[in-house]
């Protein structure tokens, strides 16, 4: 009897045109480092008395079906988890190289199908009305660059065989973090040591009842973008602006040699006043939790640019 092995997992991916409605075709093959997408069902113990010491049968309750994907910053297969997270992007040039402008802001959020694999069982497990709740990555001077998309999914269906066909295949063209670089209103900024980005659509749950205990929707509300910058104390730029109260835009952005590029613009950033410990003889850092918000210029609060030669289906 063959084991599951992670080796041989296959995930593909699609956009939905009904939600909670897997397409019959249109799947493109997904590189991933792990996931614990799934769904849960737990047991609600009996509270019913009279029957002795020993407990009545349990009875099942909701389904809860979300997960996490850990998936590498490159520059094909990001566009589409860039899409789940901000909506049909904005794409320029004839020929390639193409520009994908993605802009946050959106009131409507696609909705994706996701079959996940496991070829030796088998077992293929198609997720559907899987919305995008939150993107986050690191940026930091070596180690593997990924990024973590918690999705929230409507249900599972399981079987032997798949469902998605033969998926299209990308090239995969891979950001490292010797590719990634960090401005501040359009000027490098120095002494960085690591940098987190997290960009949330606090997904609201439709739970309505229903025969099969899945959810009726997820509908973005407020969204949210925050992070943290650790820098070296060199000098009272940022803390000047964190007393201050002023915001500033930050920039990172990954290239590569070949001209594929990812920069994600957050327009309007506001810092914290940070506490500054000495905490030995070493360099002193500090770390700023910052948090933006809509710019009033620019009329939203972040831009992610996806430069590549892949004319996307969407």
């Amino acid at each position: 009897m063959a084991r599951a092995q992670g080796a041989r997992a296959l995930m593909a991916l699609a956009f939905e045109t009904t939600y909670g409605t897997p397409p019959a075709s249109g799947f493109t093959r997904m590189p991933f480092a792990s996931t614990s997408l799934g769904v849960e069902q737990p047991l609600l113990n009996s509270e019913l008395l009279g029957y002795g010491r020993d407990p009545l049968a349990p009875i099942k309750d909701a389904v809860t079906a979300d997960g996490d994907v850990v998936v590498p910053l490159d520059a094909e297969a990001f566009g589409f988890w860039l899409k789940a997270a901000f909506g049909t992007p904005s794409t320029t040039g004839a020929e390639a190289p193409y520009t994908h402008e993605f802009q946050s802001g959106s009131w409507a959020l696609p909705s994706m199908s996701i079959e996940t694999g496991m070829p030796e069982v088998p077992r293929y497990a198609m997720y559907s009305g899987c919305v995008l709740d939150q993107i986050t990555w690191q940026m930091q001077r070596s180690g593997l660059l990924t990024a973590t998309a918690r999705l929230v999914a409507q249900g599972e269906t399981i079987g032997t065989t798949t469902s998605a066909g033969t998926p299209a295949a990308l090239e995969l063209k891979r950001f490292g973090h010797f590719n990634g670089a960090i401005s501040r209103n359009g000027t490098a900024l120095g002494n960085v040591v690591t940098a987190e980005i997290t960009y949330a659509n606090n997904l609201d749950r439709i739970e309505t009842i229903r025969s099969d205990g899945r959810i009726d929707g997820a509908d973005p509300s407020i969204a949210a973008l925050t992070g943290s910058i650790e820098v070296r104390f060199a000098d009272s730029t940022l803390v000047t602006q964190a007393i201050n109260g002023d915001p500033c835009e930050l920039e990172f952005a990954y290239v590569l040699p070949s001209g594929e590029s990812f920069t994600f613009t957050v327009h309007a950033v506001y810092l914290p006043r940070p506490r500054i410990e000495i905490s030995g003889p070493q360099g002193v850092q500090a770390t700023f939790d910052w948090q933006a918000a809509r710019d009033s210029v620019v009329g939203r609060m972040c831009t992610a640019t996806l430069v590549n030669d892949v004319e996307y289906p969407f």
